[in-house]
């Protein structure tokens, strides 16, 4: 139902675009162009932003980082506002791609935003002048009560035999050398050659097991129970236990990522003063509720959270852990260099 939803709006304001009938009339304060995660927000809130300040969103999406990066690198699309992970804002940073916030112009953004997710993203984004959170959350083993015997926790599961034919992994470089350099005791931002050799051959090595490297598909295979466990985000965990109550998340012992998605202005963007518009209104408390409800990630809105209605969901190990129980790690860029090795080591798994 959410990918019907998403596809409906991106045909509509792909249409209202194409045609131009009446836009002028009927958004006065121009434009704002908008490139995010696929499935992430609200159409709702699209549909209220623009009634409520005359600016027309133009949405495009994309699936990874990776994909996203050499569009808004190019300029050619000179999109407004860009929601790019931790360690895809760092890179962005050090190549002078983004401009810096007006804070005047974000209220919202001051007021609702817990101060720990400001202070986490000093990390990425030193003196937060860059971006403002918008989701966050770990990355786990999501798992079928029914087809797995046994505990799960820990990522070792996913070399088991046993569930050959029926492991999901992230289609998604940092996340699938996480799951090894993790499994090995190694940091997730390790540049060390040997270390991603070894990473890589314990990759190889699983391989024969797995079913398919996959993104949002995991949500979707594993609701079907198409397999017995998959790499999955915490949010998408939340979503497929709703619609299939013998699915479980688990952090791992050996560690995971904790990430944050958050919102940025381009430096080649066309209409800062809207992309400030439109940032500032997605930290209303309301807005960051519907938006939260809807795609189920964790909000780093603090406002928002108290307006949460169902205790169980307010409460929820999953939606918002205890991160001081786990070993965690932020990813960092990790330069040029180490971007073309883990490419690189990525074709050679793929390749075997």
């Amino acid at each position: 139902m959410k990918k019907l939803i998403a596809l409906l709006l991106t045909c509509v304001l792909s249409a209202s675009v194409l045609t131009g009938c009446g836009n002028a009339d009927k958004y006065p304060n121009g434009k704002v162009y908008v490139y995010n995660w696929g499935e992430y927000i609200d159409p709702e809130t699209i549909e209220m932003f623009e009634k409520e300040t005359g600016i027309q969103v133009v949405y495009d999406e994309f699936d990874t980082n990776e994909t996203m990066y050499p569009k808004v690198e190019a300029g050619t699309s000179r999109y407004d506002v860009v929601c790019p992970s931790d360690y895809m804002i760092q890179k962005m940073v050090d190549n002078d791609l983004l401009a810096e916030l007006n804070w005047d112009n974000l209220p919202n953004a001051k007021a609702n935003i817990g101060e720990q997710y400001y202070e986490q993203s000093l990390a990425f984004d030193p003196g937060n002048k860059y971006s403002v959170p918008y989701c966050w959350g770990t990355v786990g083993i999501l798992y079928n009560t029914k087809m797995v015997d046994g505990p799960v926790d820990s990522w070792s599961i996913l070399w088991d035999e046993k569930y050959a034919d029926s492991i999901l992994m992230q289609d998604s470089v940092r996340d699938l050398f996480m799951v090894a350099l993790a499994s090995l005791g190694y940091s997730l931002n390790s540049t060390d050659e040997a270390e991603l050799q070894e990473a890589k051959e314990l990759l190889i090595a699983q391989k024969p097991l797995v079913q398919a490297y996959v993104i949002d598909q995991v949500r979707d295979k594993m609701i079907g129970n198409e397999a017995a466990l998959g790499v999955i985000y915490s949010g998408e965990a939340i979503y497929t236990q709703r619609e299939n109550p013998d699915l479980a998340y688990v952090i791992p012992k050996e560690g995971t990522n904790v990430w944050i998605d958050s919102w940025v202005i381009p430096k080649n963007c066309q209409n800062k003063e809207n992309a400030e518009k439109f940032i500032d209104f997605m930290c209303r408390d309301d807005i960051a509720l519907m938006n939260f409800d809807f795609i189920t990630y964790s909000t780093p809105n603090t406002a928002a959270r108290e307006l949460i209605e169902d205790e169980d969901i307010k409460n929820s190990d999953i939606a918002f852990p205890d991160l001081s129980l786990y070993k965690l790690e932020t990813y960092s860029y990790l330069g040029e260099e180490a971007d073309t090795l883990y490419n690189e080591l990525w074709k050679e798994i793929k390749s075997n």
